[in-house]
């Protein structure tokens, strides 16, 4: 190369050695890409939470820097779990309750109000006692999800929980297509009926707890989002975090699509985490290999 010239290498995750599980076998493959710089810049957020030749072995061979996303990334969100400005709101939605429990866990440490959406607070709903229809439930996460109630509410922490729901008895998530949506209280929900997005009650009273916040992270889309009918919840949620007085955060992954999807701009949130999953373990407290390698080598 001449001086000024960038060569751009195919997707590493061709090679076997990236992703092993032997350490051998990923630091030969480093020794390869060391080969090639006398340098490494870390930007690649979305996998700094991997054990990956070309995200931590790598570092270790050369001298390294993180990339400025990668600073900023670790600035605003180790800020948050470290000494958030308050009042101090996190959104969490998605499916999967399972997903979001070591976060959860971390952040009612952390949190004034945690507000619970997406096919999760089914999971919280039914530790409540009610009786969700044909919704996603993780029954083995019930006994988990009392226990945070009963946290909150030990150490005035307050966890938000819908009061309606929009449901529906036929969904195609492949066609994206939904049949007649109903609005009803989350005490009545009909047993032939799955609830797919929290209901307009619910969404002035989360606009109204994010909107006063002065930090807020949300991560994890408030219903079916890509599904017409069924998106009004999650964009509610991110028109409350685009009037924020402070740093409002959406956490990557889905929540990320869903305010693209929706037609928001970048520039109307604080940041945008580029790494779902790298962001939720930074928030849920873990230490990250590819963070901790740059630390550790300065």
């Amino acid at each position: 190369l001449s001086d000024g010239d960038v060569c751009l290498v195919e997707n590493v995750r061709f090679e076997p050695g990236e992703t092993s599980k032997d350490a051998t076998e990923r630091l030969d493959l480093a020794k390869k890409y060391a080969e090639f710089g006398e340098y490494y810049v870390s930007n690649g957020f979305g996998v700094v939470h991997r054990k990956q030749a070309s995200v931590y072995d790598l570092a270790k061979l050369l001298p390294n820097a993180a990339g400025s996303l990668v600073a900023k990334e670790v600035e605003v969100l180790e800020g948050l779990t470290a000494e958030p400005k308050r009042p101090f709101v996190v959104v969490l939605g998605g499916a999967k309750v399972a997903d979001k429990l070591a976060v959860i866990d971390n952040l009612l440490k952390v949190a004034d109000t945690l507000v619970i959406g997406g096919g999760m607070l089914f999971t919280f709903l039914k530790a409540q006692g009610y009786e969700v229809g044909k919704s996603l439930v993780d029954d083995a996460s019930i006994e988990t999800c009392k226990k945070y109630l009963e946290q909150a509410e030990a150490t005035s922490k307050q966890i938000l929980l819908p009061t309606d729901v929009r449901v529906a008895s036929e969904v195609d998530f492949d066609a994206h297509t939904v049949g007649q949506v109903d609005v009803v209280p989350v005490d009545a929900i009909p047993a032939d009926k799955m609830g797919l997005d929290i209901g307009p009650e619910t969404e002035k009273a989360y606009a109204a707890a994010i909107e006063q916040a002065t930090s807020v992270f949300w991560n994890g889309p408030m219903g079916v989002f890509e599904i017409k009918g069924l998106e009004q919840g999650t964009k509610t949620v991110a028109e409350a975090l685009t009037k924020v007085d402070g740093l409002s955060v959406v956490g990557g992954g889905d929540s990320a699509s869903a305010v693209r999807a929706l037609g928001f701009d970048d520039d109307q949130f604080g940041h945008i985490s580029t790494g779902g999953g790298a962001s939720l373990e930074l928030m849920e407290g873990k230490e990250l290999p590819g963070i901790a390698v740059l630390k550790e080598n300065n």
